[in-house]
C-alpha cells in the first residue's frame, strides 16, 4: 500500500481510508489481529521492543495492529498528534484521571455531564484526595472563579447530556490556559464530524466510541485524543500498566462505523431538528432543548462552533415523572434504552436511568428534572418518529 500523507484528504475519506497498512495478503477490508502477544526474531530485538528502542508490537494490552488502525483514524479525524483506544467511554476518562492526577489535585468539572462521569469524580478521585468542583457549562465566570491553585484541569462535555447546552470552548481553553490548566473536552455527542475542539483551544477530546462513533449499538469502547507529550507522558503508562484495553474486534467495528460516520451524523442532525421544531409546536411540551432551535439560549455559539447541531433532543413535560413515563411508554417503534448514537431512535427518562445515581440536590442543579425526557433521534423516517412520540403526548 502506498505511503500516503492522509492529512491532505478530507474527513469523509480519512474516516473510511486511514490508518490501514495492508498486508502482504493484500486485503480491501481491515483485518482484525486476534492475537494476544507477538514473536520476535532473537531475544535482542525482544528487549528492544519491549523498552521502547524499536517500533513495533509488544503485547495486546497496549498494542494491537486492528486498534492502532482505530486510533490512527481517530487522532486524524479529531486534528490530534496522537490517539489512544479503551475498554469503555468511562475507561477513557478514568485513564485521563489517572494519567494527570495525584492526591492534593483539584478539577473544575461541568454539571451537565453524564451521571457516572460526576459519580467518577466525586466518589472515586475523591477516595485519592482529589477534589472536584462542579459548575455551570455556560458561565465563564463560575469556572474561572472555581479556579484554584492545584486545579489540574477542566473538563466538560459540549452539548451536554442532557439539555444540550453548549460551552464556548476556545473561552474556556483561554481561561485554563491562562491559570496554567488543561482543558478536556467530551466529545460524544458531535464527534469530529460537527466539532474539532482541539483546533478550538482544547488540550484532550474523550470519546465514547460505543455511541456515534459505531453508530449501530453494537460494542463498548473508548478513546482520548490529544498531543504527543500528553499521550506519552501521562496516558500511555497508564493504558500499559492499567490494561484497560480495546479488543481487537471492537476496533475493527469502530473502523467500519467511522466509515459512515460523515453521513450518518449528517443525517440524525436533519432529523433532530426536525424533531425538535415539531414538539416545540406540541401542546403538553413545556420546553424542547435543541441547539438548533432559535431558542436555544446558545443557538449562535452552536451555529460557530459545530457544523450541525446533533442529534440529541430533550424536552419538558408539565406532567412530571408520572406524564415523562406515561409517554414513553406509550412508544411503540422508538427503544426504551438509556444508550444513545444508534441508528435506531432510542428514548429514555434521565431523571431515574443515567442520572438516577445522583442525589436529588444534584439533579435539581443540574436541571434535570422529573419530567425531562431524552430523545437520540435516529435515522428511521422523521414522520415514523414523530408519530410513534405522539402516541404518548
Amino acid at each position: 500500500m502506498k505511503d500516503t500523507d492522509w492529512n491532505d484528504y478530507a474527513l469523509e475519506t480519512q474516516a473510511i481510508r486511514a490508518g490501514h497498512r495492508r498486508t502482504q495478503e493484500g486485503e480491501h477490508s481491515i483485518p482484525i489481529f486476534p492475537t494476544s502477544s507477538y514473536v520476535f526474531n532473537s531475544a535482542e530485538e525482544a528487549s528492544l521492543r519491549f523498552t521502547g528502542q524499536l517500533p513495533g508490537n509488544v503485547y495486546s494490552r497496549f498494542t494491537n495492529p486492528t486498534v492502532t488502525a482505530f486510533q490512527e483514524r481517530l487522532a486524524l479525524l479529531e486534528k490530534g498528534d496522537r490517539c489512544l483506544a479503551f475498554a469503555s467511554g468511562m475507561a477513557a476518562i478514568m485513564a485521563v484521571g489517572m494519567g494527570l492526577l495525584k492526591a492534593g489535585d483539584h478539577v473544575v468539572c461541568s454539571r451537565g455531564v453524564f451521571g457516572n462521569t460526576v459519580l467518577l469524580f466525586q466518589n472515586y478521585f475523591g477516595k485519592f484526595g482529589v477534589a472536584t468542583d462542579f459548575v455551570d457549562l455556560t458561565d465563564a465566570a463560575a469556572w474561572e472563579a472555581a479556579i484554584q491553585p492545584n486545579t489540574r484541569f477542566l473538563f466538560l462535555e459540549t452539548p451536554s447530556n442532557p439539555l444540550t447546552e453548549i460551552a464556548d470552548i476556545a473561552e474556556l481553553a483561554g481561561i485554563a490556559h491562562q491559570h496554567g490548566c488543561l482543558l478536556v473536552v467530551d466529545n460524544c455527542f458531535c464527534t469530529p464530524a460537527l466539532q474539532k475542539p482541539l483546533t478550538l483551544g482544547a488540550d484532550i477530546v474523550v470519546h465514547s466510541a460505543t455511541k456515534y462513533l459505531d453508530g449501530h449499538g453494537r460494542c463498548i469502547g473508548g478513546a482520548v485524543v490529544a498531543n504527543h507529550e500528553i499521550i506519552e507522558k501521562s496516558i500511555y503508562p497508564y493504558l500499559r500498566t492499567g490494561g484497560a484495553t480495546m479488543s481487537p474486534f471492537n476496533a475493527w467495528t469502530f473502523l467500519s462505523g467511522l466509515e459512515t460516520l460523515a453521513v450518518r451524523m449528517k443525517a440524525h442532525c436533519d432529523n433532530a431538528l426536525a424533531l425538535a421544531e415539531w414538539l416545540e409546536r406540541q401542546p403538553g411540551v413545556a420546553k424542547v432543548h435543541h441547539p438548533g432551535l432559535a431558542s436555544h439560549p446558545q443557538h449562535a455559539l452552536a451555529k460557530k462552533q459545530q457544523s450541525h447541531f446533533g442529534a440529541i433532543v430533550s424536552f419538558e413535560l408539565a406532567g412530571g415523572k408520572d406524564h415523562a413515563w406515561k409517554l414513553i411508554d406509550a412508544t411503540e417503534m422508538i427503544s426504551i434504552t438509556a444508550n444513545l448514537g444508534d441508528v435506531k431512535t432510542t428514548i429514555t427518562h434521565p431523571a431515574t436511568t443515567t442520572h438516577g445515581r445522583l442525589t436529588p440536590e444534584a439533579r435539581a442543579a443540574a436541571g434535570i428534572r422529573d419530567g425531562l425526557v431524552r430523545v437520540s433521534v435516529g435515522l428511521e423516517n422523521i414522520e415514523d418518529i414523530k408519530k410513534d412520540i405522539a402516541r404518548g403526548l
